[in-house]
């Protein structure tokens, strides 16, 4: 079967991902740090960084030195070769906050500046933690989103019955029979293939929102915050 790689934020989650995990085709490899900014390190800066160490050799394909971007598009050009590849997929599982999304993004800027060959090919996958659990009775249900969460809930709501609603803050809530369950099952998990569709759009975006460019940034964010449905302040 296919390998899978799991790259999991924090050792609690990463211990029950282990746990919950099928051993015949899953990998995980815990986030203990903080990742760096590839955007805007030196390689050298990069390379002394333990998380990007461990990223590395788990992958087991070397690093493409993008060589300041190397071409116009933005694919990574060194010494990372695709045929070594050790893994199918490689998951990236955060927490469904803000800061989850942080450490997604940061991982995402790494692969892409410095192992785009993945993100071209389809290696690489987003997990989909549930963001809510409901409970009625023996009963139990997950949700993803707000509207999920309603959905749900209206349709097990029943006149003189109690629905329990849990908010998990974090994967570590989770123990392993509910990760495996809820994110890690490939019969019931829900995935997100990243994808490159536009490679200069996708090369612009990284150097405006993770490089040096303050006004940039500044830009973007003016123009998009009516858009923002998840903020953490």
């Amino acid at each position: 079967s296919l390998c899978e790689l799991y790259l999991v934020e924090g050792d609690s989650a990463g211990g029950s991902a282990k746990q919950g995990r099928d051993r015949k085709f899953q990998a995980i490899l815990p986030l203990r740090g903080k990742v760096i900014n590839a955007e805007k390190a030196r390689i050298d800066k990069l390379l002394d960084n333990n998380e990007i160490q461990t990223i590395i050799t788990a992958l087991g394909a070397g690093f493409g030195d993008d060589e300041e971007i190397g071409g116009k598009e933005g694919v990574s050009v060194g010494s990372f070769n695709i045929n070594k590849l050790r893994y199918h997929k490689i998951i990236i599982m955060t927490d469904a906050d803000v800061d989850g999304s942080h450490i997604r993004t940061l991982l995402l800027t790494f692969l892409y500046r410095k192992m785009s060959e993945l993100l071209i090919g389809g290696y690489v996958y987003i997990a989909q933690p549930p963001l809510y659990k409901l409970t009625k009775g023996k009963k139990i249900r997950y949700a993803y989103t707000d509207v999920e969460k309603d959905l749900v809930l209206a349709e097990i709501k029943t006149e003189g019955s109690k629905v329990d609603i849990s908010r998990y803050k974090g994967l570590g809530e989770m123990n392993a029979d509910q990760l495996w369950d809820t994110t890690m099952d490939p019969s019931s998990r829900t995935l997100l293939k990243v994808t490159i569709d536009d490679a200069v759009e996708a090369n612009r975006l990284f150097f405006k929102l993770m490089g040096e460019e303050v006004e940039g940034r500044r830009e973007f964010i003016e123009t998009n915050a009516k858009f923002v449905v998840n903020l953490d302040v």
